[in-house]
């Protein structure tokens, strides 16, 4: 179904950009934890490949691709030198940063979903790995880091959401059986737009109810 939408040199292309940026944020995030050489590549690695590592190995495509093509496991690393030497100027184009993070988030949403429904899923469960495809990696990222990661926090933009937007609608497009270029174009579209509106306008997922920011920070300086 994949080739079906994108030709295998269109997809690996893109595969490639969306693994290029997301190996871009989780090097960023090691040099401001002030990691070493070692340990900004490692999370350049588990950022990009992460989410499509886990995908795999649920799915049954093993060995994953990420181990198959050596493309997959290069960008990464040359994005993590990129930061090395020029962490200051990748910072101060963070803005682009997220824009093209975003467009690998609504890639990778997408093409997680057909890949899933290709090896058998349900649609429900194709949803949920795609979704796992696109944020996977970052919660590795964050996990690595000592952090709690981001798509669980309140006080971060909407992340998850977007990518559960363009999973819902490649799994309604193969339910009504409309899947096609056009249609999971328009997917990745709507989980991309939709990530650069919760970043302009800050759109944040509501904490618990009638709970405040302040009490949250509280419990959690208390454990």
């Amino acid at each position: 179904m994949l080739t079906e939408l994108f030709t295998p040199s269109v997809q690996h292309a893109l595969d490639l950009v969306g693994i290029f940026v997301f190996a871009i944020s989780g090097a960023l995030l090691a040099v401001r934890k002030n990691f070493d050489v070692f340990g900004i590549a490692v999370l350049a690695e588990v950022t990009a490949l992460g989410g499509g590592l886990f995908r795999d190995v649920m799915i049954g495509a093993i060995p994953p691709a990420a181990f198959t093509d050596l493309g997959y496991f290069i960008t990464p690393l040359f994005a993590a030198g990129l930061v090395f030497f020029l962490h200051p100027h990748v910072e101060r184009i963070q803005v682009g940063v997220n824009v093209f993070d975003a467009a690998g988030l609504g890639l990778f949403c997408v093409t997680g979903t057909v890949k899933a429904y290709e090896y058998g899923l349900g649609l429900t469960a194709s949803a949920a790995l795609g979704l796992a495809t696109a944020v996977g990696g970052g919660v590795l990222r964050d996990v690595l880091a000592n952090e709690v990661p981001s798509l669980l926090r309140w006080d971060r933009d909407l992340y998850a959401v977007p990518a559960i937007v363009g999973a819902t609608m490649v799994v309604l497009c193969i339910r009504f059986d409309t899947l096609n270029a056009l249609t999971s174009g328009m997917a990745v579209i709507a989980a991309f737009v939709l990530r650069l509106l919760a970043l302009r306008f800050h759109w944040r997922a509501p904490p618990a109810y009638n709970r405040s920011s302040a009490r949250a920070e509280e419990g959690s300086a208390a454990t």
